[in-house]
C-alpha cells in the first residue's frame, strides 16, 4: 500500500537523511556523511535561542522514512514597522531527482507569498530567484552583489584563483607574492585606501558593538532585532566557521564620539569577510574610508562583504574595488509594508542576518 506523503518540520532524527541529502545534491558525492556535518547542522537548525517547529526547517516525509526533498531554515527576529515578527532565512533547498519532485513542489508551496510573514535568501540561483518571483516575491539585485576590495593585489589574486587550485594558497606561494605586493604598493600608493580624516578605529568586544549597531539600524523600517541572546548565539556560530577567521569587532570614531562599528571574520593575511558595517546617517564615507585603512594596517589581503543600497556610493569610491554577483537575494512576505519597503530599499539586512558566515557555503 502507498503511504501518503506530508510536509512536516524537520526533527532531530532526520539529521541522518538530510545531510546524506545536502552531500548529495550540494557536493554531489552520495556517501555517508560525516560526524561534523550532522552536528553542524543540529547546532544550527535546532540551537537558535529562536528555534520552534513552526520557524525551523521543514521537510518533505512521503509516508515510509524516506526524505528526498528538505528546506534548511534559520529564524531570526526582525522588527518590521515596529512590530517584532520572526522571519525566516532559508539557506538550502534540496530535492533528489524524480524521487523528490513531488515533495519538491510541495515544500515549494508552502513557501508562497500568502503563507509567510518573511521568508529571505541571500544566496538563490537562478532558477530559484525565478521560483520566488512566481510565488509573489521579489529579487533584490544591490543585495545580490558583493565587494572586494584588494590591498595586496597579487596575494589577492592568488586567493581567489586557489578555490580552483589549490596550491596557489599555499604559504610559499603566498610568501612570494607577498614580496611582489610590496614593491607594487610602493610604486603604486594608490593600492593603499586613504583614512578619513580625524577618524581612528579601536577594537571592542560584541556587547560593545550591539549598542552601538541597535541606534544606527533605527533609520530602517525593517531591520534586525539582535536581542542579546539572538547575537550572541549568531556571534557563536559565525565563529564557528574557522575557514573564514576569527570574529572581530572595530568602532570608528572621531571627535571622541562613535559614529560606525564594524564586524567581520578575518584569517590573518589572508582575507577580511566583512559582515555587518552601520554608521550614523550621513558619516558613510568617513566609516567605510576608515574601514578599509583599519583593514590595510591590519594586513589583510583582501576584503569582502555583501552589498548594501546605503552604502553603495561611499564603497564605490575605492580604487582596487570590484563587484560581483553572488547569488540573488530574494524575499517573500504576506505584508504589503515589509514587500513596499523592500522595494524601496528601507530595510537593512545581511551579514550576520544572512548566510554569510555559514560553513555550508565553503565547507564539508
Amino acid at each position: 500500500m502507498q503511504h501518503p506523503g506530508r510536509v512536516r518540520p524537520m526533527e532531530l532524527g532526520d539529521i541522518p537523511a538530510v545531510s546524506s541529502l545536502f552531500s548529495k545534491i550540494f557536493r554531489k558525492r552520495d556517501i555517508e556523511p560525516s560526524g561534523d556535518l550532522r552536528q553542524y547542522l543540529e547546532a544550527v537548525f535546532f540551537g537558535s535561542p529562536l528555534y520552534s517547529p513552526e520557524h525551523g526547517s521543514i521537510v518533505y516525509d512521503d509516508g515510509d522514512g524516506t526524505i528526498a526533498s528538505a528546506i534548511l531554515a534559520l529564524p531570526m527576529e526582525f522588527s518590521i514597522h515596529g512590530r517584532h515578527t520572526v522571519g525566516k532565512l532559508l539557506c538550502a533547498f534540496m530535492s533528489d531527482g524524480k524521487a523528490g519532485a513531488v515533495g519538491a513542489a510541495c515544500l515549494a508551496r508552502t513557501m508562497r507569498s500568502a503563507r509567510q510573514d518573511m521568508c529571505f535568501s541571500d544566496n538563490s540561483s537562478p532558477v530559484s530567484a525565478d521560483h520566488w518571483v512566481a510565488g509573489g516575491g521579489v529579487v533584490l539585485p544591490i543585495q545580490s552583489l558583493e565587494w572586494q576590495r584588494s590591498f595586496r593585489p597579487a596575494t589577492s589574486s592568488a586567493i581567489r584563483a586557489s578555490r580552483q587550485f589549490p596550491a596557489l594558497g599555499s604559504k610559499l606561494v603566498l610568501g612570494v607574492l607577498g614580496a611582489f605586493d610590496r614593491v607594487l604598493r610602493w610604486r603604486r600608493p594608490s593600492v593603499k585606501p586613504t583614512p578619513a580624516s580625524g577618524c581612528m578605529t579601536k577594537v571592542i568586544g560584541a556587547g560593545e558593538f550591539l549598542g552601538c549597531a541597535r541606534p544606527m539600524m533605527e533609520r530602517f523600517s525593517v531591520r534586525p532585532v539582535w536581542s542579546t541572546e539572538e547575537f550572541d548565539w549568531l556571534v557563536a556560530i559565525a565563529g564557528k566557521n574557522q575557514g573564514l577567521g576569527e570574529v572581530h569587532f572595530r568602532q570608528v570614531t572621531a571627535d571622541g564620539r562613535a559614529i560606525g562599528v564594524f564586524l567581520f571574520l578575518g584569517r590573518a593575511n589572508r582575507t577580511a569577510t566583512v559582515l555587518n558595517v552601520l554608521c550614523q546617517p550621513g558619516r558613510e564615507f568617513e566609516v567605510t574610508a576608515e574601514m578599509f585603512a583599519c583593514l590595510d594596517r591590519e594586513g589583510y589581503a583582501q576584503a569582502t562583504g555583501a552589498a548594501q543600497p546605503f552604502l553603495m556610493n561611499a564603497i564605490s569610491r575605492q580604487r582596487w574595488l570590484t563587484f560581483r554577483h553572488r547569488g540573488y537575494f530574494c524575499m517573500v512576505t504576506r505584508h504589503g509594508d515589509l514587500k513596499d519597503a523592500a522595494l524601496r530599499n528601507d530595510l537593512y539586512i545581511g551579514g550576520l542576518a544572512s548566510e554569510s558566515w555559514s560553513r555550508l557555503l565553503t565547507d564539508f
